[in-house]
């Protein structure tokens, strides 16, 4: 366990905490939360062609839905043939139905990462981490514009009292919104069905639209408020990401 950690401190942690350093010292105000949206802009860039390719895989998926609910329909008493169908219907248009999931898995030790450095936080102990080429910047100021310290989670405790933080509060909630358009986005249309015949994929589709965002808010209440800005900006960037690879279907809805 001892190896996968260090590992993990090398390939993640070390990186990040030092990235994140580079930019709170560099960036003009020295602002914290700047330098975590900042950081998180770069990550998205980074990482831009995996999640365009996730992103187009979605949408090539949500094209595929009109043949797979005619599969559906035509081998609703048999369900291994229809997953069969499903499969070849998956490998004649040559789709990962996957694809769409690699972004998320790569997205989640970053996540962790982020995690474990704000709630470890920046002491003299965490510089120890950081690069000889990196100056060590002393005494960190973790609040964002001044008014919330990133640091802490949505309640803060302070002599056995508990205090809500609204502006930490606030970047939870609006992560929350956040996921909901993003998650919206990607979920395809599909057209009723009759009468009498309740498609359980759609009513799964629009549980889920609500779901992701109640769950990105339950997480994200008791984590640092820097996760969830983290969170706010990933999903900000995605759903511009995604506005112009959807860009041409909007364009062909009818008005």
């Amino acid at each position: 366990m001892g190896f996968f950690i260090s590992v993990f401190n090398l390939i993640l942690y070390q990186p990040l905490f030092n990235a994140l350093i580079l930019l709170y010292q560099y960036l003009p105000g020295h602002d914290f939360g700047i330098a975590v949206i900042v950081l998180t802009i770069l990550i998205k860039i980074i990482l831009y062609p995996l999640g365009a390719k996730g992103v187009k895989s979605q949408k090539a998926l949500s094209s595929l839905q009109p043949k797979i609910k005619e599969i559906q329909e035509k081998f609703k008493n048999d369900k291994e043939k229809q997953a069969r169908a499903t499969m070849e219907l998956y490998k004649k248009e040559k789709i990962n139905p996957f694809s769409g999931c690699l972004p998320l898995l790569v997205q989640l030790p970053i996540l962790i990462a982020l995690y474990r450095l704000f709630w470890r936080g920046f002491g003299q102990n965490q510089l120890s981490f950081l690069y000889s080429f990196v100056p060590n910047p002393g005494q960190i100021d973790t609040t964002f514009l001044g008014i919330t310290n990133l640091t802490q989670s949505a309640v803060a405790k302070v002599n056995g009292i508990s205090y809500f933080l609204w502006a930490n509060i606030a970047i939870i909630i609006g992560a929350g919104i956040a996921q909901f358009f993003q998650t919206k986005m990607v979920t395809p249309k599909q057209e009723s069905v009759k009468k009498g015949s309740p498609d359980f994929s759609k009513t799964m589709q629009k549980q889920m639209i609500y779901f992701f965002p109640i769950f990105t808010v339950f997480i994200l209440w008791r984590l640092p408020a820097a996760v969830a800005l983290y969170w706010l900006v990933v999903a900000l960037f995605s759903i511009v990401q995604q506005y112009f690879i959807f860009k041409p279907s909007y364009h062909a809805q009818p008005k």
